[in-house]
């Protein structure tokens, strides 16, 4: 099949590479004019996937009508920030409704909405048949070189989830389930990035293994509390795009939103942390949205909270940190 992506970031290119492996045509769509040129002449992509060979027949392109009307089926892969941004550009090209698959994890600061809410909201059933989130344990520069991956097409269309798991899944280095929760999936998705902040901060201050281990725990809960409160099945966050997109991105490297935590445990700001990453820290945005709406929902977040205070309020991570163990003594499965 043919499948366009728009956004040629560390997941567009390396779902290219995947989708290309399984037999597909691929066009990638990007507004950096050497970023294109680079990808179709040096089959690279260093500022995104440094080393990584990408597949001689991956192609890109600047040109945002040439991407949409090459396939059915869109792949949105750029950060939550800039999705307005491009929905509007695609809304004054777009001539026929699409499949949308989004790959970003984030909630909208302010209005609270999901990826998908921001879609329909813009393009209307008109130009959107489906949309399909694929999110789980996931990195993309492991996705890149073909590191066995296991992920989610989560919609509330079966038919659409299950032809999106078909195209993505192969044999060899690339499982999808399907969901139909696709509120859960995007929350989960999201919510994740706040926790691996958290772990990051942890990791700085070399607070050891057993502080993470109580950390990705009790995230479960409060995520899992907040989901639910939103229109998330609680089982949704047992899966793929709950404790298993949480464990990944605490506990690794790979995750800019984990070392955006390191360096505010080493004292930097939010906008000294985040430049030093040369990708985009989504979980700063969704710490900011999950504060917002965990107040409007009157549901208790202290990870939530206590991140929120370190990034907007500039306090002290150790001195959040030790505040988080003073807290009221409770039973595990009836409070936070």
């Amino acid at each position: 099949m043919k499948v366009s992506i728009i956004g040629a970031g560390s997941w567009g290119t390396a779902l290219a590479n995947l989708l290309v492996s399984n037999n597909h045509q691929v066009l990638i769509y990007d507004v950096d004019t050497k970023l294109v040129e680079e990808i179709n002449n040096n089959h690279t992509n260093e500022s995104k996937l440094k080393g990584v060979k990408i597949d001689v027949n991956v192609r890109a392109t600047t040109n945002l009508n040439e991407v949409l009307t090459f396939s059915k089926i869109v792949v949105l892969s750029v950060p939550t920030k800039v999705s307005r941004i491009v929905l509007n550009n695609i809304k004054e090209t777009i001539t026929e409704s699409k499949i949308f698959v989004n790959t970003s994890k984030g909630i909208e600061p302010d209005t609270g909405l999901r990826i998908s809410e921001i879609v329909y909201e813009i393009l209307t059933d008109k130009y959107v048949e489906s949309f399909v989130a694929l999110t789980g344990p996931s990195h993309a520069e492991e996705v890149a070189i073909g590191l066995p991956t296991v992920v989610t097409a989560a919609s509330n269309n079966f038919e659409s989830a299950k032809l999106i798991q078909q195209i993505f899944s192969n044999d060899f280095s690339f499982r999808v389930y399907t969901l139909n929760d696709l509120v859960g999936a995007e929350l989960g998705g999201a919510l994740k990035n706040i926790y691996a902040i958290a772990s990051g901060m942890l990791t700085g201050l070399e607070y050891g293994d057993n502080a993470r281990a109580a950390l990705i725990t009790r995230a479960l809960v409060e995520m899992e509390r907040l989901a639910v409160a939103m229109g998330a099945s609680s089982k949704t966050l047992s899966g793929l795009v709950g404790v298993g997109d949480l464990i990944v991105t605490t506990t690794s490297y790979h995750s800019r939103n984990f070392q955006a935590g390191l360096a505010l445990a080493k004292g930097n700001n939010l906008q000294e942390a985040v430049s030093s990453i040369p990708m985009v820290v989504e979980g700063a945005r969704t710490t900011l949205s999950a504060y917002q709406m965990a107040r409007k929902l009157n549901i208790e977040t202290p990870i939530i909270d206590a991140v929120y205070d370190i990034i907007y309020q500039e306090k002290n991570v150790e001195v959040t940190i030790k505040a988080l163990m003073k807290r009221s003594l409770k039973e595990e499965f009836t409070e936070l």
